[in-house]
């Protein structure tokens, strides 16, 4: 950990990382200031870099604060709504032990805790996934002229998707909750990777074939991840 005196004596404390890249970085993750450096660079150039972004660091480290505020008030109670397919559905206590989706609410046995009524919701975002993902997956497939060897369902936080060198597809199963245009744009999305494993210009020329507006898409997809910043499913 290296520390320096900010704006109006705050301390900005930050993590160093040489490697060999060409150029100084800085990245604010997790709440806290990390800084990428050539293996040459001097310690008297970094701490000016890092100095030069103090605005930027100060409202980076802000937003993540409150983002972590918000995510430690956020519960799951009856009554309360739950997104699928970008629409919002009531969350209701149904007599019984069984949980699901009818296709106008949540239901879920009476008298959970918060944490339970969290968990169940989540194991049925997890059985929606993998009832809509697999199919949604095979008919684009098929207009693409690709076939992933497996597609999986998995809880990643950070990643909507991804596809493994052998052409199996990973999919989170917050995906469930975009808005189902916004959802075939991540399944194409992977799909191309089974073409193109990475993301070159041939690759993006593979999406677009496919969907012409995928920029739009993108954008809603990113302010789904930053609303669910703020929320703590675990």
């Amino acid at each position: 950990m290296d520390e320096l005196a900010g704006d109006k004596g705050s301390m900005i404390t930050y993590t160093l990382y040489r490697s060999k890249r060409k150029t100084l970085a800085l990245y604010v993750r997790k709440g806290e200031v990390e800084v990428g450096a050539p293996l040459k660079a001097s310690k008297r150039d970094i701490d000016k870099f890092v100095l030069s972004k103090n605005k930027w660091i100060t409202d980076k480290l802000a937003a993540a604060n409150e983002r972590q505020e918000q995510r430690e008030k956020f519960t799951l109670n009856y009554g309360d709504m739950a997104l699928y397919c970008g629409k919002e559905y009531s969350i209701d206590a149904k007599p019984g032990g069984r949980v699901g989706f009818d296709n106008e609410r949540f239901y879920l046995p009476p008298d959970l805790t918060s944490e339970q009524i969290k968990y169940a919701c989540i194991q049925i975002y997890r059985m929606l996934a993998k009832r809509d993902l697999p199919n949604k997956v095979l008919e684009f497939a098929k207009q693409m002229g690709v076939m992933p060897i497996a597609v999986k369902i998995n809880g990643a936080k950070t990643r909507w998707g991804s596809c493994s060198g052998k052409k199996s597809l990973n999919f989170s199963w917050r995906l469930i909750m975009a808005e189902d245009d916004v959802v075939d744009y991540v399944v194409i999305h992977e799909l191309a990777h089974i073409t193109e494993m990475n993301h070159s210009g041939r690759f993006w020329v593979i999406v677009e074939g496919v969907l012409p507006d995928y920029k739009e898409r993108q954008k809603r997809l990113k302010d789904l991840q930053k609303k669910l910043s703020m929320e703590d499913w675990g």
